[in-house]
């Protein structure tokens, strides 16, 4: 497993090497070269010698060169506190109005629409959590609930549909040797 430094990406020597492999590809596509001898040659997988070639059809040498160092934008500081105050105001104020939780999907399409970055639900997950922000699961109660007649129920019918429990008595697991009494 190669390790790469600060985390991620690649070195600039190591995407200069990787382009000139590309170059030379690109420089044996123009002699007719066929892609299996191609991929033995730079010792490559015939699958990305085929991509190559793909692009290379498409838009020339230049298809094929380095587009520099690739790092998905990440939301800073100042648009995270966004993010939280567009949270703060709740799913209704964002269209859903139906159920008021925010669900990593819906708060991963809320930065999708509010910064045009796009997170995918883990990475919403990781986002929140280091941000302080932790999952709250909600108690679910029916909006027309009464708790007054839920105490009466526990008090008066309850007791009459579940009989009290014994009282402690020796006793076994095993139904083939009861306990003698």
């Amino acid at each position: 497993m190669a390790g790469y430094p600060q985390g991620g990406g690649m070195t600039d020597a190591g995407r200069q090497r990787r382009e000139q492999v590309r170059m030379q590809a690109a420089q044996w596509f123009g002699e007719g070269r066929a892609s299996t001898w191609i991929a033995v040659e730079l010792r490559v997988g015939l699958r990305q010698v085929e991509k190559w070639r793909r692009a290379w059809r498409e838009g020339g040498a230049g298809a094929l060169r380095s587009r520099g160092p690739h790092r998905r934008q990440r939301l800073d500081e100042a648009m995270f506190a966004r993010l939280e105050a567009e949270l703060n105001r709740g799913p209704a104020a964002h269209g859903y109005a139906d159920d008021q939780r925010w669900t990593l999907g819906r708060v991963a399409a809320l930065i999708r629409e509010l910064f045009a970055v796009d997170y995918t639900v883990p990475g919403v997950s990781l986002l929140l959590r280091r941000n302080g922000w932790s999952v709250q699961v909600p108690g679910r109660r029916a909006v027309e609930r009464d708790d007054r007649a839920v105490q009466v129920w526990k008090e008066r019918v309850w007791p009459q549909v579940e009989p009290p429990r014994a009282t402690w008595a020796p006793g076994s697991v095993s139904r083939t040797r009861p306990v003698k009494g």
